[in-house]
This record gives structure tokens, C-alpha cells and sequence, in this order.
């Protein structure tokens, strides 16, 4: 442990502390991992579905209804999103 002066924690302890006092888990760090691998899938995916979206309809900006008809194919609908 370094030692930072008079009763200093290290920070890192610190913030531990007031994270479990206010009710925070702690977890794993490989959850991140495996959470970015995931979220990156479903993105790449919703949007190659959006691209296809719009060049079948010949333009070359992808539109929010790509991405809502793109999620609607995936059965993911949003709720209250467009006609």
C-alpha cells in the first residue's frame, strides 16, 4: 500500500467503499468483455439490415424508419416509433 500522508486510502479502496455503501455489486471485469462482444454483434447486424434498407430504396443516407423497419425484422419493435 502506498502511503499518501495522514490516514489517506488509496483511491481505488476509496471509492469501493462509498460504491458498496450506496448499494453497488461488484462484478467481474470480464463481464465487459463479453458485453461489448454482444452488443457489437447485435449492432453490426441492425445496421447492415438498415443499409440494406436504404440501398434497395437507392438512397445513400440510411433514415430512422431503416433502422426501425431493421429492428422490426429482428422482432424488436419501438414501441411508439413512426407510422
Amino acid at each position: 500500500m502506498s502511503s499518501r500522508g495522514k490516514g489517506s486510502k488509496g483511491g481505488a479502496k476509496r471509492h469501493t467503499k462509498a460504491c458498496s455503501q450506496g448499494g453497488v455489486k461488484c462484478i467481474s471485469g470480464l463481464i465487459y468483455e463479453e458485453t461489448r462482444g454482444v452488443l457489437k454483434i447485435f449492432l453490426e447486424n441492425v445496421i447492415c439490415d438498415s443499409v440494406t434498407y436504404s440501398e434497395h430504396a437507392r438512397r445513400k443516407t440510411v433514415t430512422a424508419m431503416d433502422v426501425d423497419y431493421a429492428l422490426k425484422k429482428q422482432g424488436r419493435t419501438l414501441y411508439g416509433f413512426g407510422g
